[in-house]
């Protein structure tokens, strides 16, 4: 084999490096929002994340966790994405490389032009973004695509032989291995059928290779028959559909999805004109997003080169281009088709639609991934009709080496995109978990609304042992059996007061407990006596009793007293969670701290009625055990309610991280929908400001406005 027909594999090496470099130095510091802190959570403790499970994704992350490359935990996980992403783009490098042999017959220009496409691919806005913080699972299937791809080609190149037969079980193998990531690994398989198609499907039909290929994919997809149940019967601290048992209802119930129950695919969720804007919406985003007006100019440049470069690999050989074609269409059209989404988050604004929660970008990363192997052949199919178009002008490499500057165009999205696809710099999740724990005293219950109030709680308990004492209940999870489960089941670890807020500290001149630390042998004052109770009464058999605590009842007539406590039930019809709220509440008031989260926003108020028993504690409302009375401690707020101003202030003051929140972003927050975790610092800054002007305190009350000020700055800049 020749220099020039050799993989270049010392130069996939340094184009991984490269990427990787890019990533390293834009990674995030810690968690963030969505399901970053969940998926670093369950990698440390071996947990469970939500259906389907991805069981592969927490073996590997865990494995990862384990080395010393960085103190902190989630830098670890997060270089793991960095690096899963860096091995993608290798072997995009080495497809692109491979598949412009017919059309760029320099080497160095083909070297090159792959290098630059693979470069925006890597550097899309999307890619860039999810490859510097572990906030999905895709960039593991985004890295065994590409690696199947690769393997794909190299099998079509090899002699037809035993080599070439275990490469075809290995191409299944890792497809089947990954589809335990995610199902996004097996959307590569259309590329592999057209080149078995094209080049030797009888290689199918060989008694040993069908055997072996069976033999594959039973091992490969055995991760989720084994280690799910297995690991889920062990109950771990992040057990999400808690898929215990071999062949239960509940694991099959995680592997398909069934919480989040969708239609089918052929019951449209949106307009399926609006489900293709939408995503030629999110490709309008990969490749200048930082630019304004020019976005739209680079949208065209680098579409118009990928669909080049495609029509020049169909041109030059058909079987590749009909491989790269159906690769393209399994992640796009095919792929909007199968996740059939709501309208998208931030399409056809001022419309009154049935919505996506977030943007769903991610989904597509595979497709933006790809499109820079495209790129790469659409710049090497425009060097060599510059090279044709000179003639004899000159000698064949000046001619070549004429054609270069257009390389520099696989700079613009490393360019255009680092301000906003850059996560460096920003620990506002992790900071608002650690002020949201801190808020609560010991052995208080907290109750939060959805993700972005609770995965980085369990980040901050799980990962970095913050207040392990409060324990978490979720709104929206409490609908399920299994979270009920989890919450009777966990139990309640001892404060150390050694790591909590200064709040939480005892007085010198108040009256502590004093409890011997067995691990270090010594007495530690404590001024919070631990509870002795369950925190829900039910037993685990009758939590998941539909008789005993139904899905849906009628709400009762009249009210519900706990103590002094009456619960007002402002809706006709009670679900699981506002039931089991209301279990909490009777189990626990007066013996453990009971509280709600801002970011539940209005539920205690309108589901429960009980404004009048919550008092603001910074960003949570504590539950009383009677009416609440003003005093000079507490005040009345038209924003806030009843407030402990004493209480808020030493929050707001003494213990919140409220400069993270005001961090200058030029380009505003990158993701509208989180944002409502960075409008409490404004809310609850914001409300307290005319307070303390009231309490005759006007510096104090206008550094609150100000920094009210700057986090609604930072979220919308220039407004």
């Amino acid at each position: 084999m020749t220099e020039s027909s050799a993989p270049p594999y010392r130069w996939s090496l340094l184009v991984g490096a490269v990427v990787f470099a890019v990533y390293l130095v834009t990674l995030a510091p810690t968690t963030a929002f969505w399901d970053t802190s969940e998926y670093i959570a369950a990698a440390k403790v071996l947990g469970i994340p939500h259906p389907p499970g991805n069981p592969l994704f927490t073996l590997m992350a865990h494995v990862w966790g384990l080395l010393p490359l960085a103190a902190s935990y989630a830098v670890r996980i997060n270089i793991f994405a960095a690096v899963t992403s860096a091995v993608a783009a290798a072997m995009w490098f080495l497809v692109a490389e491979r598949w412009m042999r017919d059309i760029v017959p320099h080497r160095a220009i083909r070297l090159g032009a792959a290098a630059a496409g693979t470069l925006v691919g890597a550097a899309a806005w999307t890619v860039w973004n999810q490859s510097t913080v572990n906030e999905k699972v895709y960039t593991v299937s985004l890295m065994t695509i590409a690696i199947v791809a690769w393997l794909t080609l190299r099998w079509a190149d090899a002699e037809p032989g035993p080599r070439r037969d275990r490469l075809l079980i290995l191409m299944v193998y890792v497809m089947a291995l990954s589809s335990t990531n995610h199902m996004m690994g097996v959307l590569v398989l259309p590329l592999v059928a057209v080149y078995v198609l094209f080049t030797d499907w009888r290689s199918l039909l060989k008694p040993a290779v069908i055997t072996a290929i069976v033999l594959a994919i039973a091992v490969g997809i055995s991760i989720n028959y084994v280690y799910l149940p297995m690991r889920a019967g062990q109950y771990p601290p992040i057990n999400e559909g808690e898929p215990a048992g071999f062949f239960s209802q509940a694991l099959k119930d995680v592997l398909s999805r069934e919480q989040y129950g969708k239609p089918s695919v052929f019951q449209r969720m949106a307009d399926p004109v609006a489900q293709l804007r939408n995503y030629l919406q999110y490709f309008s985003w990969q490749f200048a997003r930082d630019w304004g007006a020019l976005r739209a100019v680079f949208t065209i440049v680098f579409a118009a080169l990928g669909l080049t470069g495609l029509w020049a690999l169909i041109r030059s050989r058909l079987r590749d281009g009909l491989a790269a074609a159906a690769l393209l269409f399994t992640l796009t059209l095919l792929l909007v088709f199968y996740l059939n989404f709501r309208y998208g988050y931030s399409i056809d604004q001022g419309l009154e639609l049935d919505r996506e929660v977030r943007e769903r970008d991610y989904f597509f990363i595979a497709s933006f991934s790809f499109f820079g192997v495209l790129v790469a052949l659409g710049l090497g199919a425009t060097m060599r009709a510059m090279v044709d178009w000179l003639g004899d002008r000159g000698t064949e490499r000046s001619r070549w080496l004429a054609t270069t500057p257009i390389l520099l165009l696989g700079l613009v999205p490393l360019v255009a995109n680092r301000l906003t696809a850059s996560r460096a710099h920003e620990t506002v999740a992790h900071d608002f978990a650690v002020d949201l724990l801190e808020s609560v005293e010991p052995y208080g219950i907290l109750i939060t609304a959805g993700d972005n109030d609770t995965f980085p709680l369990w980040f901050a308990q799980e990962v970095e042992g913050v207040r392990t004492d409060v324990t978490l209940a979720n709104l929206s999870l409490m609908n399920t059996r299994w979270h009920l489960r989890q919450i009777r089941r966990r139990p309640t670890p001892d404060f150390d007061p050694s790591t909590a807020a200064e709040l939480w500290l005892p007085r010198p001149d108040e009256p502590v407990q004093e409890l011997r630390d067995t691990s270090r042998g010594n007495l530690r004052a404590l001024r919070w006596p631990k509870p002795a109770n369950d925190v829900l009464a039910l037993s685990e058999v009758e939590l998941s009793d539909t008789t005993i605590l139904p899905d849906v009842v009628a709400a009762p007539d009249g009210v519900v007293r706990v103590g002094e406590v009456q619960i007002r039930f402002g809706t006709e019809v009670l679900l699981l969670a506002d039931v089991v709220t209301a279990l909490l509440i009777s189990n626990n008031l007066g013996k453990r701290p009971i509280y709600f989260s801002w970011s539940a926003a209005g539920y205690p108020d309108q589901t429960l009625g009980l404004s009048p028993y919550l008092v603001t504690h910074g960003f949570v409302r504590r539950l009383l055990e009677q009416p609440v009375e003003v005093s000079d401690s507490i005040v009345a707020s038209p924003l806030l309610g009843f407030v402990n101003v004493p209480r808020t202030n030493a929050l707001l003051w003494d213990t919140y991280h409220w400069e993270a929140a005001t961090r200058e972003r030029p380009h505003g927050w990158v993701d509208p929908p989180s944002g409502s975790i960075l409008q409490l610092y404004s809310i609850i800054y914001g409300g307290m400001a005319p307070i303390l002007a009231e309490e005759g305190r006007p510096e104090l009350a206008a550094r609150a406005d100000s920094i009210a000020g700057k986090v609604r700055q930072a979220l919308n800049p220039g407004r």
